[in-house]
């Protein structure tokens, strides 16, 4: 071998050597170029995720608040409701009481009226005109207590009603049951179901 065949020899040894090294060192870049993609898709990925966690966070804290809010706007509403209920029960027992003590006072008269009539009945001159006068102003009267819900209780031959009538004396009676009504001193009245003034009665207590 001549020494121009081992320099060309050597030559080419070395460019093989070099297209080796470059071929090695692309091969690194590539490596490295793919590991950078992959950490570049690991961090996207990870970024992705953990923003989706973020908005299921943030849709769960909202759902949260949103049922908070419909919650206290039912109790809202509830208290309203109630606050309403008892403002109405609160006017309609004002209206009731004050009813009552008008309708009591006015019991007073209906007695006076009814004592006037028994006079009146048991006289024996009564100018009739005068008498009608009364009949007409009592017969008014109850008329007008009845419109607004008050009723007499406490009738003769009524069943005695210890929640309606208060027994004044007892008497014996073959021809009444036991516990019956013999006899009204006063009678008795209810204003829409309430009892506004018991009667007083005489009753049947048979030994």
């Amino acid at each position: 071998m001549t020494k121009n065949d081992s320099s060309t020899s050597a030559q080419a040894e070395q460019e093989t050597q070099a297209v080796d090294t470059q071929a090695e060192t692309k091969d690194q870049q590539d490596d490295v170029q793919e590991n950078k993609q992959d950490a570049a898709a690991d961090t996207a990925q990870d970024e992705t995720q953990q923003r989706l966690a973020d908005l299921e966070l943030a849709l769960s804290q909202a759902e949260q608040r949103s049922e908070d809010a419909n919650d206290r706007a039912v109790r809202a509403v509830a208290e309203m409701e109630n606050v309403r209920r008892r403002a109405a029960l609160d006017v309609d027992k004002a209206h009731k009481f004050a009813l009552e003590k008008f309708a009591g006072e006015l019991l007073d008269s209906v007695d006076n009226l009814e004592r006037a009539l028994e006079i009146a009945a048991a006289a024996d001159d009564v100018n009739q005109s005068f008498l009608e006068g009364i009949e007409l102003t009592h017969k008014n009267l109850l008329s007008t207590l009845t419109k607004f819900g008050v009723e007499a209780v406490g009738q003769v031959g009524d069943a005695f009603n210890p929640e309606l009538h208060q027994a004044m004396a007892m008497q014996p009676s073959e021809e009444h049951e036991n516990n019956t009504i013999l006899a009204v001193m006063q009678k008795g009245y209810t204003l829409s179901g309430r009892l506004l003034r018991p009667a007083m009665v005489m009753v049947v207590k048979n030994s």
